[in-house]
């Protein structure tokens, strides 16, 4: 780990500056039937007697994409934008760089998958993004991109190990802060770790003790994978939730996870599939499993908590694929009575 891969809490605080006004600032929710089910599973009396929700599904485009990547769009020169970006993503970072892109009069074209998220693909277009639809696994994927770029001569921006797309992301710490100020536990989903690593790092440059933790699908953890190797690894994701499928922790957000975040736990997809059943039916929030990925962690007794504490889970995501829902319920393990 080195310093230059460290975001610093002074270009967090101006990425957030970058950004206002282009993007919400989202809710904070909370939830006393939620604190009761951690209560059962951990034994110790949640904070507040309520689980504080930071409801990113909520952001434009229905994750919390669009803060990293319209810092990082704004970030570029006058040349860059006219001639346009290319990035590669399974949907969310898709969106947020296609409404980044709109909103500055930047063309963006987006390679993902061809079995992407039909709902995600859509949307991206929706934005008026240009989407290339190639490639069984992300050596195809970024492949296609890397030869679509060098044909147009585009910019690429990258979905997650990037200083200025981190930067963005931290504007969650910075917002959470804000609204409990005396914050013990965040609990953030991983994919590729912008998110986390910039939320962390908003969170424990400001507040030391707060104690921060990712969560990842077994079938896709890069960040568990690159923590144990010491180094990003390469590997081809699994998981129902599409939107934590990224094939590598980067650079950047390796040595901001190492730095900031006190632990990573794994779950199993049917866990957490738990966690998006009970945010549909308890919370009455549309969450897409990726979203609900660090509530299943806490709901299920995999983060520590101690008597007394606050604890607020990031709701990254809500795109939830429709046509999926009930094949996604029947799916979901039970939660602790």
């Amino acid at each position: 780990m080195t310093a230059d891969r460290i975001v610093s809490l002074s270009r967090i605080e101006a990425a957030r500056e970058l950004i206002a006004g282009r993007v919400h600032r989202t809710p904070m929710l909370s939830s006393a039937t939620a604190a009761r089910v951690v209560e059962a599973a951990t034994g110790a009396r949640i904070g507040d007697g309520r689980v504080y929700l930071k409801a990113e599904h909520l952001q434009k485009t229905g994750s919390f994409k669009p803060r990293g990547m319209t810092a990082k769009v704004a970030s570029l020169s006058a040349a860059e934008r006219r001639r346009g970006i290319i990035t590669f993503s399974a949907g969310n970072a898709a969106q947020g760089y296609a409404y980044a892109g709109a909103a500055m009069g930047v063309p963006v074209t987006v390679v993902m998958p061809a079995a992407a998220n039909p709902t995600k693909a859509a949307a991206t277009r929706g934005y008026g993004a240009e989407v290339v639809l190639e490639g069984a696994h992300f050596g195809e994927v970024y492949a296609a991109m890397e030869r679509i770029r060098d044909e147009r001569g585009l910019v690429l921006c990258h979905p997650f190990d990037d200083a200025e797309v981190i930067a963005g992301h931290g504007s969650v710490g910075l917002e959470i802060l804000e609204d409990l100020p005396e914050i013990d536990v965040v609990v953030v989903a991983i994919g590729g770790g912008g998110l986390i690593s910039g939320t962390a790092a908003a969170l424990r440059e400001r507040r030391p003790s707060v104690r921060v933790y990712g969560v990842e699908p077994m079938g896709s953890d890069a960040m568990s994978q690159a923590l144990a190797a010491g180094e990003p690894v390469a590997f081809a994701p699994h998981s129902v939730a599409d939107g934590l499928n990224a094939p590598f922790a980067g650079a950047w957000t390796l040595a901001m996870v190492r730095r900031y975040v006190e632990d990573v736990v794994r779950l199993r997809d049917s866990t957490i599939l738990a966690g998006l059943r009970f945010a549909m039916e308890r919370l009455k929030q549309v969450v897409e499993p990726a979203g609900a990925a660090g509530l299943a962690a806490l709901l299920t007794g995999r983060i520590p908590v101690r008597a007394g504490e606050r604890v607020c889970v990031v709701l990254s995501g809500g795109n939830l694929d429709l046509a999926r829902v009930d094949e996604l319920l029947a799916a979901a393990d039970p939660l602790p009575a």
